[in-house]
Parts: structure tokens; C-alpha cells; sequence
């Protein structure tokens, strides 16, 4: 998976928080003056919107002469995709989960139990304890 260099993330921090279920998608100017803070050019954030669709991250359909842009997968199923990218630099995999493992904290342990048992099949929800809120478990698990 490719890596988002900064304004690439800021630009997929925008599209990954607008409302998946209200929104059929964002156009340029939309993303731009959610970015009103960077005083970008409308061209430089369609050029950033256009390499991200060619790398894949978005997702686009035309809508008259404009574009809408939503995000190609969750920002949940991103993060766990550049994880499971880092066990795959070398050494050992194993290692790395170990040393992950040790160094999380007891809430995120939790979170991680469910998500395995669940995983297992063991139990149909994953409860993420920091919320209260049960999601399904492939949404725990997403990638």
C-alpha cells in the first residue's frame, strides 16, 4: 500500500469524515474549503484528488462537469493495511507481533482479545470497550 504523504492525508482525513451514509461523495471545492486553513488552490487539490484515485484511495464518478470523490476503503481498513505492510519489511513477523502486543495498553488488549475471538469465532460482536459500542466483527477486521 502506498504511503500519503501530507497533504495527501489531509485530503483523505476530509473525505474519511464526512458522513458515509449522508453523502454520495465530495467535490474539489467541497474538499478545498475543508482545507480552508492550508489557503490551497483549487488546482492543487484536484491534482491531489486525481493521484489518490490513481493510486486507488478514492473512489470517483462524474457528476456533470464535476467530480465525486469518496474514499476507496475506511480509514480503519487503511491504517490496518500500512500495519500489516510493516510486518511484511522483514524479520520476524512473529517478533513484531509479540513486541506489538507487549507494548499496547490494557484497553487496546481488549479491543485485540475480542477482535481474535470473534475472528475465531467464538463470538458474533466485537465490543470496543473505549466507546461502549458493539460493531460487527468484520468491521473489526477489515482490510
Amino acid at each position: 500500500m502506498t504511503r500519503l504523504g501530507d497533504l495527501e492525508r489531509a485530503v483523505m482525513d476530509v473525505l474519511w469524515d464526512m458522513d458515509p451514509g449522508a453523502s454520495d461523495g465530495v467535490t474539489v471545492r467541497e474538499v478545498a474549503d475543508a482545507l480552508d486553513g492550508r489557503e490551497l488552490a483549487y488546482t492543487t487539490v484536484m491534482t491531489v484528488l486525481d493521484r489518490l484515485a490513481g493510486k486507488g484511495m478514492v473512489q470517483r464518478r462524474r457528476e456533470g462537469r464535476a467530480w465525486r470523490y469518496r474514499p476507496a476503503a475506511s480509514r480503519e481498513a487503511h491504517i490496518a493495511q500500512l500495519m500489516l505492510d510493516a510486518l511484511d519489511l522483514g524479520g520476524s513477523r512473529d517478533a513484531a507481533l509479540v513486541r506489538f502486543a507487549r507494548s499496547v495498553t490494557g484497553t487496546e488488549a481488549e479491543v485485540l482479545r475480542a477482535a481474535l475471538s470473534a475472528e475465531a469465532g467464538l463470538t458474533d460482536r466485537v465490543e470496543d470497550p473505549r466507546a461502549g459500542q458493539p460493531t460487527l466483527a468484520d468491521e473489526a477486521t477489515d482490510r
